[in-house]
């Protein structure tokens, strides 16, 4: 066999399965088929670090959850990761939302969760003034809060680069098959591998996967969401993360704050037949600036920075599928609560595939970049700057980059390769001029480093 384990998919779940294996003698590959780490669905979703409060009781999902809440919250503040434990409002608009709260609450402490607690309406308006008019009351969810969609599956996949997965990018699978003597074939366009594990953790496609081994146990519906960004002078409007009342198909309109120092109202939620159907829709942005003036009214006072599209991998079943068969592992129907999720369904694959868990985990992940509003970015570190004038040099004044952050993105185990995968590592270009400004450097820095790789 070439390899030992291969994965294929390097979202969020892949890139955490991808660290929690990771380890000195096994021989394992990390396959992506776009051109960077969590650049499809991982990169565009409402960013919550979910507690699993509301998840359905007795479900693998509630276990992930909120073992994964708990794995996620300690290793952020190991490896850099931003945070920002905002807490949640679960705000009640009618009688009928008013009168969910008492199963709410019970699913809650069925879950194991035991802070969730009810506010009446003053205690609300006073916690958040700028809510609209009409709130009945609201259930706080006090642990709920905000993490980096961007740095977390880039965190991962450099720990496990660094412990010795091979990373493959803009490496599509095209066929797997078992071999008869146990162990898989899998073809790619740059050749074939054989593995003695197959992970299949490839988010939007992971039923087509499964399909080319005979696997019939699901299908995914991409579930279109989109979302809203407001420029950052609307930051003050709300302290807490404001969630709707789920219903049958949703969580519902939230308005969240960003760990970049933005306002977010979003998703919708719309059930698409292309997996690559990523466009905003007329319909859908006219329905959250609707939401977003019920549910914060100021908000439209504010201009908008960027308006965004996720796919959610939605199944026909309620529950995470994930199973085992006989060294193939399939890790599908990953929803919104994925990145909350990510490393206890690591974990959980890790010892269904019966494999020990490596001595990797004994030593600190590497410190990541920061790229969040919570701790001290570069630009502002006199003794940083002192040290290296580049990180002085702002080259994006929307989002205050400078030049010594593109430099360290570009010299990083896993450097981007395009602006997409720039913007990710640095907050280039997600300012409020949207790269009008500096687009000009940025794309002759990024033709420099091109030109750098094919020499």
């Amino acid at each position: 066999m070439d390899r030992d384990v291969v994965i294929v998919g390097a979202g969020v779940v892949g890139a955490a399965i991808a660290r929690e294996l990771a380890r000195p003698g096994l021989d394992l590959t990390l396959l992506e088929a776009g051109p960077d780490v969590g650049a499809g669905t991982s990169k565009s979703n409402t960013a919550l670090l979910h507690t699993g409060f509301d998840a359905k009781p007795g479900t693998l999902e509630a276990r992930l959850v909120a073992r994964g809440f708990e794995l996620l919250s300690g290793y952020a503040e190991l490896a850099g990761i931003p945070v920002e434990r905002a807490g949640a409002l679960l705000v009640a608009w009618d009688d009928e939302q008013l009168g969910e709260f008492a199963r709410i609450v019970e699913r809650a402490r069925a879950n194991g969760y035991q802070s969730i607690r009810e506010l009446g309406t003053d205690e609300l308006y006073r916690r958040e003034p700028n809510l609209g008019p009409g709130a009945r009351g609201a259930l706080e969810v006090p642990d709920e809060g905000l993490v980096c969609p961007f740095t977390t599956p880039l965190a991962f996949a450099t720990e496990a680069v660094l412990a010795g997965c091979e990373l493959r990018r803009a490496t599509p699978l095209v066929g797997v098959e078992r071999l008869a003597g146990g162990g898989f074939r899998v073809d790619t366009p740059g050749g074939r591998i054989t593995t003695r594990l197959l992970v299949n953790a490839a988010g939007l496609r992971s039923d087509e996967v499964d399909r080319m081994l005979g696997g019939e146990a699901f299908a995914v519906t991409p579930r279109r969401g989109e979302l809203i960004v407001f420029d950052k002078l609307s930051r003050p409007l709300v302290d807490s993360i404001v969630l709707a009342v789920p219903t049958k198909v949703s969580k519902g309109v939230l308005v969240a704050p960003t760990v970049f120092g933005n306002l977010m109202v979003g998703p919708t939620a719309v059930d698409v037949e292309r997996k690559d159907d990523t466009g905003s829709t007329a319909e859908g942005l006219a329905y959250l600036r609707a939401e977003a003036g019920r549910i914060v009214p100021a908000l439209l006072e504010h201009e908008v920075t960027a308006v965004y599209v996720g796919l959610r991998a939605v199944t026909e079943h309620a529950d995470y599928q994930i199973r085992f068969d006989d060294g193939y592992a399939y890790v599908g129907g990953i929803r919104s609560t994925g990145l909350s999720a990510s490393m206890a369904i690591a974990e959980y694959v890790r010892e269904g595939l019966g494999l020990p868990q490596g001595p990797a985990r004994d030593r600190p992940p590497p410190r990541m970049p920061n790229i969040g509003e919570g701790a001290p970015r570069p630009y502002q570190q006199a003794e940083l700057i002192d040290a290296d004038p580049d990180y002085g040099r702002v080259v994006c004044f929307c989002e205050r980059v400078t030049r010594g952050e593109l430099r360290d993105a570009f010299d990083s185990p896993i450097p981007p390769v395009d602006l997409d995968g720039l913007r990710r590592r640095t907050r280039v270009h997600m300012g409020r001029c949207q790269g009008f400004f500096c687009g000009a450097q940025v794309a002759a820095t990024l033709a420099e480093h091109e030109a750098g790789r094919d020499a």
